[in-house]
């Protein structure tokens, strides 16, 4: 399913509200003037809600599932459509602010 390209200045949560930020994102391609996020991008989750519960709260996240026809560094990339997971509660980063000119699908 087509969706805007998710790139580096996306405001992205996990599932609990926590923000995330691309560690990583591809330099050599950009959407509004931002690097793009691929599949290998990973994200870091910093006030994850849970962290002040005993049990176990999201810390990083990486995208599982992107674009199928447009790839950067012969790398997938990251759609707001797309598939995400986190480590530790494998709940979905959700992108809340996406640039919506760059569709890929």
């Amino acid at each position: 399913m087509p969706g805007p390209i998710v790139h580096a200045g996306a405001v992205v949560l996990c599932a609990h509200g926590g923000q995330a930020t691309a560690t990583s994102p591809f330099p050599r391609v950009l959407v509004s003037g931002q690097p793009v996020v691929t599949l290998a991008t990973q994200y870091v989750v910093a006030g994850c809600p849970l962290s002040s519960s005993s049990g176990p709260f999201d810390v990083s996240g990486q995208w599982i599932v992107g674009a199928v026809r447009v790839q950067a560094g012969g790398v997938p990339v990251a759609i707001s459509s797309g598939s995400s997971i986190t480590v530790a509660t494998g709940g979905p980063l959700v992108p809340v602010v996406v640039q919506p000119r760059a569709v890929a699908s």
